[in-house]
């Protein structure tokens, strides 16, 4: 389009008219940098103003569709810019104008200015009034034409207060409508900002004050190049002479390895550079990054705290260099469960990027920082805090990098992860097959250790679902790929020796699985200590196998060894404490100590009321449990009331034929037998027996309890019989 009628199409809803007024005129008021004007970009030639601006000034209250005009509008327009708010996430014609623009092929041509509400709000339980996004923004249309199921990150700038401000907000969404550099446009207003002030220093002060402060100015630039040449120098220096191998007779092969190596350079850093920390915080940050990234996290440790009271001092003072430090710290005391620290280092490594001159690199450290401390609040369970903050993230790499990255796929991954965690398996997964594709486009046929987390995480997913073949294949893929990419001893390793046995135990190889997970186990304590997730997750595991070998008390044993330490890491409420009291609950009812089962399922199902929604699938795990509990205790009615809560949440939440709608199924029937009402029952108990019978992946405890629930059943139906024929005769 070299000559468009329209540069862009405003849709707003009429209460946000004064920001349509606002953005319209700042739009075709603003002027574009004479050295882009007429340069090709790919939304056209640059043009002198950006005029004219499309926005409609009729409401269409009497409208049955847009209307020709407005759609003739939309596909003159290059393109679509939507004011969101709530008021216009609830408005239809806002919503159908997105829809008629991305119909007509220019979905990654509608940028957005936030002006009041909270993006993505609909995922936050409680807050989704707030939700400022219309649906149409939300999701990619499907091959109809209509939205379908794949979520997007919509290209936003945010005026609101404490985030972009009206001002950078209008450079970016001009950056987007011209298809150019923000920070091109950024550093031209700065420029200007700089012209206006020096006239007025010019007519302040005298010609030789001012030349004189020009030349310290100078000075000061100078010589902060030469230090940070001089760091540069000696830091490549170093490296080069720990990398050069020049006598390989200490090596404990024939080559020195790369542990040799970062042994050797950490004791050198211990003893050299005494006098210039600034250089020795670089290196001691570097060589602990390594060491992070190889699993050797107390190395690491000592080398990254070192750095931080190093950099810390005067004589080493940075912003910029503390930020990534403190990033890089933010990332090993995540690795090493210690949440709160990390938090602390993620939100100070965050506040100091914000706090200087939005250029590139700034911007890509700051989406590493939020993606960074996303992860971690998933990690603690706050998964109404990490989806927007991964969000947040995500719209930085986007920016940045467009839409094929690797920085977007392990956003997207994590982002994935949180929503299956927050009870959203089925729009998951879409987005874990997306990563996984990126992945392997961005990797080809090489093994990575980003590609080998995509596989497994969505392997993962495929098997909460109960796709367990596809899970099984996907498992022993990453889990060879980490093999390759990392050695034998890693913590990576570790877990995906856990998935793998994970998918034995599917297969009802019991044995091995937890031959499997104990040596998995036995890494993960080596590694990484006792006090640690992914030690208590394996537990959690173990714990499983042993239950459905007939060892119930040793897996109460083991699943309690998980929970103390899940209860020493996290305090107060947490996603994974309620998991597990919500299992030793059922397995407490399954060896007949009702008290103590009544007790945890209680506290499970109460703790889970207050972290998820009332439609979140976590409540019908716990549901399901205290409804076999009722049966177990003849409490019927409760237990039919507590059965068809699961039900109800389960069937929409996974499908009517998932097998743990069919659990939840049996113990309604259960209850329904202990009430005498068999005619109701049956039919209940007949699917579900056969829908846990068919999906023989299903834990086999819960099969065996549908089919003692069937039994119970045929002997309340033969008692009647028999009363009935002895009255007969």
């Amino acid at each position: 389009m070299d000559r468009p009628k329209y540069w862009a199409f405003l849709s707003y809803s009429h209460r946000d008219q004064n920001w349509a007024a606002w953005l319209h005129r700042a739009l075709e008021s603003y002027r574009p940098p004479k050295n882009l004007v007429g340069t090709t970009t790919a939304h056209g030639a640059v043009p002198r103003r950006l005029a004219p601006v499309f926005r409609d000034r009729e409401e269409l209250a009497s409208a049955t569709d847009l209307g020709a005009i407005l759609r003739q509008a939309l596909a003159d327009s290059v393109c679509q810019i939507v004011v969101c708010s709530p008021q216009a996430a609830k408005s239809h014609w806002v919503n159908e104008e997105i829809l008629a623009f991305k119909r007509l092929g220019h979905e990654d041509r509608i940028f957005c200015l936030i002006v009041d509400g909270e993006p993505n709000a609909t995922d936050l339980p409680g807050r989704e009034h707030e939700e400022c996004f219309p649906p149409a923004l939300r999701y990619r249309l499907g091959a109809d034409g209509a939205p379908g199921t794949i979520r997007t990150e919509p290209i936003a700038a945010d005026a609101r207060a404490g985030k972009d401000g009206r001002h950078n907000a209008k450079l970016k969404l001009i950056a987007g409508v011209l298809a150019v550099n923000y920070n091109l446009l950024r550093r031209r207003e700065l420029h200007q900002r700089n012209r206006r002030l020096v006239a007025i220093t010019c007519a302040a002060m005298a010609g030789m004050v001012l030349a004189s402060g020009l030349a310290a100015y100078a000075l000061i630039e100078q010589r902060a190049a030469e230090r940070q040449a001089e760091t540069a120098r000696q830091t490549t220096n170093f490296m080069v002479d720990l990398f050069r191998i020049s006598d390989p007779s200490e090596a404990r092969g024939n080559s020195v390895t790369a542990r040799e190596m970062l042994d050797k350079g950490a004791a050198r850093i211990d003893h050299e550079l005494a006098t210039q920390p600034a250089i020795r915080a670089t290196l001691m940050d570097t060589v602990g990054s390594v060491y992070m990234g190889l699993g050797l996290y107390p190395q690491a440790r000592r080398l990254l705290d070192a750095a931080l009271t190093t950099r810390q001092s005067a004589d080493a003072a940075d912003p910029l260099a503390l930020a990534v430090l403190l990033q890089h710290r933010g990332d090993l005391l995540t690795r090493q469960a210690q949440y709160e620290p990390a938090e602390n280092a993620y939100r100070e490594a965050i506040a100091l990027r914000t706090a200087r001159p939005q250029d590139h690199e700034n911007q890509t450290e700051l989406a590493k920082s939020l993606h960074g401390l996303g992860v971690l609040l998933e990690q603690k369970g706050q998964y109404a805090d990490a989806a927007p903050t991964l969000r947040q993230a995500l719209s930085l790499q986007h920016q940045l990098y467009g839409q094929t990255n690797a920085e977007i796929a392990g956003t997207l991954k994590d982002l994935a992860r949180v929503m299956d965690k927050a009870g959203d398996l089925n729009g998951a997964i879409p987005v874990m097959r997306y990563v996984v594709a990126m992945q392997r486009q961005l990797r080809g046929a090489a093994p990575d250790p980003t590609l080998a987390e995509a596989i497994n995480d969505l392997a993962l997913l495929l098997e909460e679902r109960g796709t367990y073949d596809e899970s099984e294949k996907m498992y022993r893929e990453a889990l060879a790929m980490k093999r390759r990419v990392f050695g034998d001893n890693h913590p990576e390793v570790a877990m995906g020796l856990n998935n793998l046995a994970a998918a034995l135990q599917d297969q009802g190889d019991l044995e091995h699985a937890e031959t499997t997970y104990g040596e998995a186990l036995a890494m993960q304590r080596d590694l990484l200590g006792e006090l640690h997730p992914d030690v208590a997750l394996t537990l959690n595991n173990l714990a499983f196998v042993q239950s459905d070998r007939g060892n119930l008390r040793g897996a109460l044993t083991t699943e309690g060894k998980a929970l103390v330490v899940y209860r020493k890491l996290f305090s107060g409420d947490n996603p994974d404490v309620a998991r597990i009291l919500n299992r030793m609950g059922f397995w407490q009812t399954e060896i007949g100590d009702y008290p103590q089962a009544n007790s945890n399922l209680r506290a499970a199902l109460a703790m889970r009321r207050r972290l998820f929604g009332a439609g979140n699938p976590e409540i019908a795990s716990s549901l399901i449990h205290v409804a076999i509990l009722q049966v177990a205790l003849h409490h019927y009615d409760e237990a039919l009331l507590s059965a068809g809560g699961a039900v109800e949440i389960f069937a929409p939440a996974l499908s009517a034929t998932h097998w743990k709608t069919a659990l939840a199924e049996s113990a309604q029937a259960a209850a329904l037998t202990g009430l005498g009402r068999y005619a109701e029952a049956e039919p209940l108990l007949l699917n579900s027996v056969a829908i846990l019978t068919k999906h023989g992946f299903a834990p086999a405890q819960y099969h065996r309890l549908a089919q003692g629930y069937l039994d119970e059943l045929r002997a309340g139906q033969l008692r009647v019989a028999q009363r009935l024929q002895t009255a007969a005769h």
